[in-house]
């Protein structure tokens, strides 16, 4: 046995008190690389929850909502067409604000749609003076093809209109707007029920007030000519 007052001693226990030291160095230096490797692993895990959540967002998209946008698109322009047809063949003021509110909102509605179209890497259909369209992208028939879109008027409906003019005019543009509007919150109603996409969810509760709105100012107006 060594003397603990023998400089053998002494050597041994200093020796043994530094690697002691450099183990307890090192269970820390491992402690805080794992401690590091847990941040990176909970900001990568976090990372990926977010973007999976937007990805999800941007895909929430429907053949409903894709239906409601593709065949609202030509109905808002018809009646942009008929909102247009006013000048001219009336000098009722209200009747010529009505219709340029219509103009108003639906013009940029109609940009709104194209741009969600676009978020699915398709186009709004092209309109014809009759209020047809074409260009569908949806996987079904076209009801406006087959006259079926609620609401809109037929290319007879819309000469007609183009040859009245004054009460006769006004009378005949407020029956069918009142009609072309019932036919809007028809299909508004059918993508609240089954659409997915806030956006067009959103943009079918909009025109669902608006209009219902326009309708009842309508009906007023016919009770005044």
């Amino acid at each position: 046995m060594w003397s603990l007052r023998s400089p053998r001693a002494r050597v041994a226990l200093s020796a043994a008190a530094v690697s002691g030291v450099l183990v307890l160095a090192g269970c820390s230096d491992d402690s805080g690389g794992g401690h590091d490797m847990s941040q990176m692993s909970n900001t990568a895990a976090s990372t990926t929850s977010s973007s999976s959540t937007t990805i999800t967002g941007a895909v929430a998209f429907n053949d409903a909502d894709v239906m409601f946008l593709q065949m609202m698109y030509p109905h808002h322009a018809q009646a942009v067409e008929m909102a247009n047809m006013v000048e001219g063949r009336t000098t009722n003021p209200q009747v010529l604000d009505l219709a340029k509110n219509i103009a108003a909102a639906q013009g940029p509605e109609m940009e709104q749609m194209t741009a969600l179209l676009a978020q699915r890497g398709l186009t709004a259909p092209s309109t014809d003076a009759s209020g047809g369209m074409s260009g569908m992208n949806h996987g079904g028939t076209s009801a406006a093809a087959d006259g079926g879109m609620s609401g809109m008027m037929t290319p007879e409906q819309m000469t007609d209109l183009a040859g009245k003019s004054g009460a006769d005019f006004d009378t005949a543009w407020l029956n069918m707007m009142i009609e072309h509007h019932t036919g809007a919150i028809e299909m508004a109603q059918t993508e609240l029920a089954d659409g997915e996409n806030a956006d067009a969810k959103q943009m079918a509760t909009d025109i669902i007030a608006a209009q219902q709105a326009e309708i009842t100012t309508m009906q007023a107006l016919l009770q005044q000519n």
